[in-house]
Formats: structure tokens, C-alpha cells, sequence
């Protein structure tokens, strides 16, 4: 039985159909060794690779977990100076490796997202995907109407354009205030660089959400869950909406 290669390679977990047919497209997916064609049919005996792997032919074997991930914790796969990484609360995979989709800062808590197929986690941090991204922030200084709209507009750091695409503003007491605040970039440390150029001091980040995926408000520092096959379509499907 064959089907279409840009099918295939979506329902291997790579991404939606219509990125996948970018990759075909760009000249990126190879079939037995040659570059494949948007249209093409494979089956299986057919090898497919993406980067070099060897792209899996069951949806079934793609999965993602979701952590809620502590202050202190570093998004590395190395330990350094006997820290805590982000590896240490995630469930054993079957002898492979768990790959991040991301990271966040040691001082930085919330939801991250791991998953076992590499092609998938590309999908989710490229850029064209717009991946928007939100996070609860508390800082201290002085914020007003004109701050909020050259955060929204944007600024120039280093030569590098820095805004978020939303703000919404909460609950103050004395100079602490709480924030809630998207993006769409996942430039580093972004959200205290864009709250520092305006010398609001940042004391707690956490990221709530990740596309369409959110933390749940049950879960707890350094517990993770699995997300259902439901929840990684939405993934490969937030895009396109």
C-alpha cells in the first residue's frame, strides 16, 4: 500500500501536511536516497529521510510530554555544578532520548515540551510555524500607557527588533505588579530584556502557554504529564488557524 509522501510524513509526527510539502518542496526530504517530489507516493520498503534520520512510519511512536518545570532548573542536557536539569523529572523513553522543544532560563519556571521525534521538534520551533507564546510575569518599577506601547511596537536591542504581540495588566501592590504577556519570537531571555529596557525589574517568569497547549493549573513543579494524540494534532494543526 503507498501513500503521499507529504501525507507520510505528517502523519509521522514531522509537522502539518501543508509544512511538510515546504520541506518536499525546499528539497529537504529524501526518498531511498534521492531527493523526493511533491506528489511522489512511498511504501514500505521506501526509506525516508529528513536531516539526515530516518523519518518513523507509525504515528503512534511520536510522543510529548509536558513539564512543569521548577526555578533553579536548567534547560540543559548536562549537569552543571551539580544543578538539577530539566531531564531529571521526565519519564524513561524506551532508551531513547527525550529532545526539549525550547528552553527557559534557570530563573524562568512553567511549561516545557519534550518529545522523542526530532523531525517534530524542528516543526514546533521554526520560526514560520508562529508559535505564539505566553507568560505570567511579575516586576517592579514604573510602568504607564507609554511603556505598554513601546513594548507592543517594539524596540531595538542590539540591532535585534524586541515587542511582544500582547500585554494585559494585573493585580499591583506597592512597585510589584503582575503582567500577562505573548510573543511570537523565542529570542533569548526576551521577556526580561524587553521589561529591563524600560528598568522594570522582573522577579518571577513562568510561561502559561505554547501554541494551543497550556499549563494546567493542577500540575505541579517538576510533574509532568504525556499529552494525547488530540493535543499533538492541535500542535501540528495551530498554524495554519
Amino acid at each position: 500500500m503507498q501513500e503521499r509522501l507529504q501525507k507520510f510524513l505528517a502523519n509521522s509526527g514531522l509537522g502539518s501536511r501543508r509544512y511538510c510539502e515546504s520541506l518536499i518542496k525546499e528539497g529537504k526530504i529524501l526518498v531511498n536516497g534521492k531527493v523526493a517530489e511533491l506528489g511522489s507516493k512511498v511504501g514500505l520498503s521506501d526509506e525516508i529521510f529528513y536531516e539526515g534520520k530516518v523519518i518513523s512510519r507509525t504515528i503512534s511512536d511520536l510522543k510529548v510530554i509536558l513539564l512543569n518545570k521548577p526555578e533553579g532548573v536548567l534547560s540543559s542536557n548536562s549537569k552543571e555544578k551539580n544543578r538539577s536539569i530539566v531531564f531529571d523529572f521526565l519519564p524513561e523513553n524506551e532508551g531513547r532520548e527525550w529532545i526539549s522543544i525550547g528552553r527557559l532560563d534557570i530563573n524562568s519556571s512553567g511549561l516545557m515540551l519534550f518529545t522523542n521525534n526530532g523531525g517534530f521538534a524542528n516543526y514546533c520551533m521554526h520560526p514560520s510555524n508562529g508559535f505564539d507564546k505566553e507568560y505570567l510575569v511579575r516586576a517592579r518599577g514604573n510602568f504607564n500607557q507609554k511603556v505598554k506601547d513601546s513594548m507592543l511596537n517594539g524596540i531595538n536591542l542590539d540591532g535585534e527588533i524586541y515587542k511582544f504581540s500582547d500585554i494585559v495588566e494585573g493585580e499591583k501592590k506597592g512597585t510589584n505588579q503582575w503582567f500577562s504577556v505573548c510573543l511570537i519570537s523565542g529570542k533569548n531571555r526576551e521577556v526580561r530584556k524587553i521589561f529591563n529596557a524600560f528598568d522594570l525589574e522582573v522577579s518571577r517568569l513562568k510561561r502559561t502557554r505554547l501554541g494551543p497547549i497550556f499549563l494546567p493549573s493542577n500540575l505541579r513543579p517538576g510533574k509532568f504529564l504525556e499529552l494525547s494524540n488530540k493535543e499533538i494534532q492541535s500542535i501540528k494543526d495551530y498554524h495554519q488557524s
